[in-house]
């Protein structure tokens, strides 16, 4: 029984770099690979894949939303994300969302094949140094410091039209994005710095500095 793979990855380089990591093993197949997030919610039912390597930081819709949609039509898929993010919000919210692993993308060979195989079967894997991560806030309790938060660039650039008062059509207008893809990010922005309306999204990213 061969375990089928979809690759989301909005860099042709990385997609291409597990394509090769993943070719000597006989029992892994890549059904389906894609840029662009929606188009596996198209495919979906059509490649049925068992577990899908997912980037979070994509154009169109951002892997957080896409798990979220995903694990919704398809919750016997498994989920993993796949990035450079190391920062718990995103493994918290991805694991919230439906994501059963959290990999950092300089992750070898033995390591994704242990991953895609514990994940098929049902169970979660999380890359050992994101592991130290929680357990060190957990046990610190430690809070994120402006640097610990990155923002997107799309993200950092609606926080600071939110800042100047422009709606979230206004805003969708502006950036020739849809209104659905502001509001996600909006929703990610005040999850991210953990406040609950609009002014307090502006009052905390001026007091961490995400504001100039």
């Amino acid at each position: 029984m061969k375990i089928k793979i979809a690759i989301v990855d909005d860099h042709l380089l990385v997609i291409n770099g597990l394509k090769t990591m993943l070719a000597p093993y006989q029992h892994i197949e890549i059904v389906f690979d894609t840029q662009d997030g929606n188009k596996l919610l198209d495919e979906m039912d059509v490649y049925k894949p068992d577990v899908v390597l997912l980037d979070i930081q994509m154009p169109e819709i951002d892997g957080m939303e896409l798990c979220r949609k995903v694990h919704k039509v398809s919750p016997g898929t498994g989920i993993i994300a796949l990035t450079n993010f190391t920062e718990s919000h995103y493994i918290k919210q991805m694991l919230r969302n439906g994501a059963s692993g959290y990999l950092l993308k300089n992750t070898d060979q033995p390591t994704l094949l242990k991953a895609i195989e514990t994940v098929y079967n049902g169970e979660q894997y999380l890359d050992e140094s994101i592991k130290s991560s929680l357990l060190n806030e957990i046990i610190t309790g430690q809070k994120r410091t402006p640097y610990e938060i990155p923002l997107t660039r799309r993200e950092s650039e609606i926080l600071k039209l939110i800042a100047e008062e422009y709606t979230n059509q206004q805003i969708a207008e502006k950036l020739y994005i849809s209104l659905r893809t502001v509001e996600t990010h909006r929703l990610n922005l005040t999850q991210k710095l953990a406040v609950k309306n609009t002014a307090g999204l502006v009052k905390e990213a001026m007091k961490r500095g995400l504001l100039d």
